[in-house]
């Protein structure tokens, strides 16, 4: 066994990394990009992202208690990037991005056009943690691109070019191994 010092939190990986919008109560849009994010339960659907307090979005997230997880593909990994190292208290980064928001159904915050799958969250709970709070969500409604819908309108996510974040890295989510349950399919 290494006698290397790990930061346990970087082990768990990969993990997605997410593009979020928020509005603040003024009006104010913003980007910012999560790699702690995650479902927590499916009925009711939840889901949870991790914030510090020191992040320009956090007042935000606050304040309206609303937000968007807009999945991020191979396409908008540049974006991804950017808008997890700048801040939007000095910049405006949809412009600084070419990014495009559009009107979601059930929240105030932009869904953002160019991701394939728009996650529509309503804050229940913030859990304050230590580095950072916990927003802990209900999913009010999911907008998908169409093309990623099969004849049936079965979503086909694999077809999105998804990506992942593990040590201080991008992947690409690769084709599929497996399905849920293929070990213990009867022949």
């Amino acid at each position: 066994m290494s006698k290397a010092v790990w930061d346990p939190c970087s082990i768990l990986s990969p993990v997605p990394a997410v593009l979020v919008t928020v509005r603040g109560k003024d009006g104010q849009d913003n980007i910012l990009t999560i790699a702690w994010c995650g479902t927590v339960c499916s009925s009711p659907a939840m889901v949870s992202i991790s914030v510090r307090k020191e992040r320009w979005s956090y007042r935000m997230l606050e304040e309206s208690k609303e937000f968007v997880i807009n999945l991020t593909t191979e396409k908008l990994l540049k974006a991804a990037d950017y808008c997890g190292v700048r801040s939007g208290r000095t910049e405006d980064k949809f412009a600084a991005m070419g990014l495009h928001k559009e009107k979601a159904a059930k929240v105030g915050a932009p869904l953002l056009k160019e991701s394939p799958v728009n996650i529509e969250c309503r804050v229940e709970k913030i859990l304050e943690l230590g580095s950072h709070d916990l927003f802990l969500a209900r999913v009010e409604a999911v907008d998908v691109d169409e093309k990623l819908l099969d004849a049936r309108g079965r979503l086909s996510l694999e077809k999105a070019g998804l990506i992942a974040y593990a040590h201080g890295a991008y992947f690409p989510l690769a084709e599929a191994i497996g399905t849920f349950g293929f070990s213990v399919k009867k022949k």
